[in-house]
């Protein structure tokens, strides 16, 4: 296979940047990530920036956030009791937390405010909101 299609399985080593330069993620000195296209297991912006790619092709891609993480959702900002939380724990902000939804699935959650009797948690992704650049390596293609 000579480039990046549907369906196809790759091997990338990435960095994910801001608009102002700052790394937020990359895979520089381990493995690259593997995953199938079409999938949904990146983010849209991400695999559409893949295809036509060849193998050992660099290239920078730049995401808008609406194929990133979209904007945040007001809904995702929720104000909790503290009689909620574990009795040990001293809620702070910037704090990260880890909740259930009633259908098992993990959600992260991030302290934004502390208040006398609850908290308030944002469970958006950290960058929604976001618009992002990537610069990419194809290393595999099957």
């Amino acid at each position: 296979m000579t480039q990046v299609k549907e369906n196809n399985t790759v091997k990338v080593h990435y960095t994910g940047k801001l608009a102002d330069g700052q790394v937020f993620d990359t895979s520089e000195g381990k493995d690259p990530i593997a995953f199938t296209l079409g999938q949904g297991s990146l983010i849209p912006g991400f695999e559409k920036g893949l295809i036509d790619m060849k193998v050992n092709e660099k290239k920078t891609i730049n995401i808008t956030k609406e194929d990133a993480y979209g904007d945040p959702r007001e809904d995702l900002i929720i104000e909790v009791p503290k009689s909620e939380l574990p009795e040990d724990m001293a809620p702070e902000v910037g704090m990260g937390l880890v909740s259930r939804t009633p259908e098992g699935q993990e959600m992260n959650l991030l302290v934004i405010e502390v208040k006398p009797e609850s908290v308030v948690l944002d469970g958006n992704h950290p960058l929604a909101g976001k618009d992002l650049i990537f610069d990419l390596e194809v290393v595999e293609i099957s």
